[in-house]
């Protein structure tokens, strides 16, 4: 991971990309789980995608792991910016179906002086996210420990993921308190549609994913 960048800098139409660790138990953790590794990558096009995916710096990660899932994700909102920037754009044809399984990522960069504030939410968060029904996928990452997060995950529909989000209870006061106390210096959130999914997790196959994706009728 750590001499990555020399090699993703150098291929063409990937515009934006970030390389991340992972918490342990359910992912929402400052301990590292030094097995798991993510990246997520931003392409011009699709063709571009498929190119940059077939370069030798991907096939050494492939080649060196026990297991791979690859999520191929089209953007339906974002607010906010990353480094300084906005990586993901979003189109007509994008509008998201509430009946199709929906990726959120949120991502943030913490205020050190609150450091032991966030993170004292976060067991709780942990706990709550883990035992809902509706969850199909989360994992906690970051892009630098501790200060860096980023949560990723995926519900079976627009309905169950709001109901999580805003139910009274240790996320939804972590929410409040992120805006009452300015904890973030730059934040970011995001939500996909899964054009396609393909890969291994945990033993199981995840394939199944976009075979639940229904088709819209955009006007």
């Amino acid at each position: 991971m750590l001499f990555a960048r020399f090699h993703l800098n150098r291929i063409k139409g990937l515009t934006f990309y970030k390389l991340f660790g992972s918490g342990i138990g359910e992912g929402f953790t400052p301990l590292q789980n030094t097995r798991v590794y993510a990246i997520l990558a931003v392409w011009e096009d699709n063709e571009k995608s498929l190119e940059g995916l077939d370069s030798p710096v991907f096939k050494r990660y492939q080649n060196h792991s026990g297991e791979s899932w690859k999520l191929s994700l089209k953007t339906t909102s974002v607010r906010g910016e990353w480094s300084n920037q906005s990586p993901f754009s979003t189109n007509r044809e994008n509008v998201i179906n509430v009946d199709c399984p929906i990726v959120v990522l949120t991502r943030a960069t913490i205020r050190p002086k609150i450091l032991l504030k966030f993170f004292g939410h976060v067991p709780n968060i942990s706990k709550v996210i883990g035992a809902d029904p509706n969850v199909m996928f989360k994992i906690g990452l970051a892009e630098v420990p501790f200060l860096h997060q980023v949560t990723f995950s995926i519900w079976p529909d627009l309905d169950s993921m709001i109901q999580f989000a805003h139910r009274d209870g240790p996320h939804k006061k972590a929410i409040d308190d992120v805006r009452k106390f300015d904890w973030f210096s730059e934040e970011l959130y995001a939500r996909f549609t899964i054009a396609e999914s393909s890969g291994i997790w945990e033993g199981q196959s995840r394939k199944h994913y976009e075979n639940k994706l229904k088709p819209l009728e955009v006007t």
